[in-house]
C-alpha cells in the first residue's frame, strides 16, 4: 500500500505509454521491463479506454526475458565440448573454453526460446492519491518503485510503521519503544516495529479485538496460523520457527515456547471483519505487506466499472482500518501507562493455554 505526494501529472497515462513494454521479438536473455494495461500482459495500448477502470488507473509492470532450461543448456554445452575435444585431440576442456562454449550456445539458441512473461499489477486512485501494488517481496517492491519513478518522476511512499509514526506523531522509528514480552535480559534491544505491531495485534485480538472507525464503523480482527516466529533483529530466515499445528496453532505449545524465548511473530494470517465483510491475507510484518489477499464479497453488480470501483473502495477501507489499529498500537506504546501494558502482555503470553 502506497501513497503519492505532490500533484499528479496531467498526462499520467501518456507517461506510462512512453515507457510501454516493447515487442517480444526484441526480448533476449536480459530482462526487459515496460508497462502494459492491467487486462493482460500483451496489451500495450495504454490510453483512457484501456487503462482506466472504475475511475482508477489499472496497469501492470511487465518483465519479459528469454531463458534456456538448465538441462537443455547443459546438454548442448556437453555436446559442443565433446566435439571440441575430438576436433583438437584433447582429453579435457579448459575452464576458459567451457565459458566460451556456454556463451556461444546461449547466443545461438536463446532466440529459439519463447519469452517468459511476468507482471506486477497496480491500481492507482488519482482522487485519493493512493496506490495498491501486487508485490510483497522487497526485491519486487524496489523494482516497481524504480520503474514507476522512471515513468512518472513520482516516488511512491509505502505505508510503513516509519511513515505512519512520522505522519501521526512526528517521531522516528529510532525513538519508538521496543516490546520486551519475554522479559529476558537483552531482549527488546533490537527495534522491529512491524513485529511488535503484529504481536500487539495478536494480544489485542484475544483481549479486545474491536475498534471503532469514525467513518467506516466497527472492525474486529483475528490472527490465525500458520505462524512464523523469528528472533529479534533477525530478518533473513535464521532463527525462524514456523507453527502449523492442527486447527489451533496459536494455542500450541510451540507458539508459547517461541514467545517465551524472546521470539516475535514475523508472519501470520490476518482477518479483518466489519459486519458481514471479511478481508484476509498473510501479513508480513517486516515488509508491511499482505500476501494471498482476499477482499469481501461484492454486491451483485454487473457493470465492470462499478465492480472494480467497489473493490478499490474495499482496499481503501482496509487501509484505513489497518492505519487505525496501528495508531492505537502506537498510542499504547508511547503512553504513560506503557509499563503497565507491557506487564499485561507478558502475563497474557505467560498464562495462555497451550495444547
Amino acid at each position: 500500500m502506497f501513497e503519492l505526494s505532490g500533484e499528479l501529472p496531467e498526462d499520467l497515462l501518456g507517461l506510462f505509454a512512453a515507457k510501454k513494454a516493447g515487442p517480444l521479438d526484441s526480448v533476449d536473455s536480459e530482462p526487459q521491463f515496460g508497462w502494459v494495461t492491467g487486462h493482460h500482459l500483451l496489451d500495450t495500448t495504454i490510453d483512457e479506454a484501456s487503462a482506466q477502470l472504475g475511475g482508477c488507473y489499472f496497469l501492470t509492470l511487465r518483465q519479459a526475458v528469454r531463458k534456456m532450461p538448465g538441462a537443455l543448456l547443459n546438454a548442448i554445452c556437453k555436446r559442443e565440448e565433446q566435439a571440441y575435444m575430438r576436433a583438437n585431440e584433447l582429453e579435457y576442456v579448459s575452464a576458459k573454453m567451457k565459458k566460451q562454449i556456454r556463451e556461444e550456445a546461449l547466443e545461438k539458441h536463446i532466440q529459439k526460446m519463447p519469452p517468459a512473461l511476468s507482471g506486477i499489477p497496480m491500481v492507482l486512485d488519482p482522487n485519493e492519491k493512493l496506490l495498491f501494488v501486487g508485490a510483497t517481496s522487497r526485491t519486487q517492491i524496489d523494482l516497481f518503485i524504480d520503474n514507476f519513478f522512471q515513468a512518472t518522476k513520482l516516488e511512491p511512499l509505502q505505508l510503513t510503521p516509519g511513515l505512519m509514526l512520522e505522519r501521526a506523531f512526528q517521531i522516528t522509528e529510532a525513538t519508538f519503544p521496543v516490546l520486551n514480552i519475554a522479559n529476558l535480559p537483552g531482549s527488546g534491544a533490537e527495534p522491529a516495529i512491524g513485529r511488535d505491531f503484529l504481536m500487539w495485534l495478536w494480544f489485542y485480538s484475544e483481549t479486545i479485538g474491536k475498534l471503532q472507525h469514525p467513518q467506516y464503523g466497527e472492525f474486529d480482527i483475528l490472527i490465525e496460523g500458520p505462524l512464523t516466529f523469528a528472533d529479534e533483529g533477525e530478518a533473513k530466515g535464521a532463527g525462524e520457527t514456523t507453527v502449523k499445528k492442527g486447527d489451533s496453532p496459536l494455542r500450541s505449545a510451540e507458539a508459547k515456547a517461541a514467545v517465551a524465548v524472546g521470539k516475535k511473530l514475523k508472519k501470520a494470517k490476518l482477518s479483518l471483519t466489519r459486519e458481514k465483510q471479511v478481508w484476509s491475507g498473510t501479513f508480513d510484518a517486516d515488509q508491511f505487506a499482505f500476501g494471498s489477499f482476499k477482499l469481501p464479497e461484492g454486491d451483485a453488480l454487473t457493470n465492470e466499472d462499478e465492480i472494480f470501483a467497489e473493490r478499490v473502495q474495499n482496499l481503501i477501507v482496509f487501509r484505513e482500518a489497518m492505519t487505525l489499529y496501528f495508531r492505537k498500537f502506537a498510542e499504547t506504546m508511547m503512553g504513560l501507562e506503557f509499563p503497565k501494558f507491557e506487564n499485561e502482555i507478558r502475563e497474557w503470553a505467560k498464562n495462555r493455554d497451550a495444547i
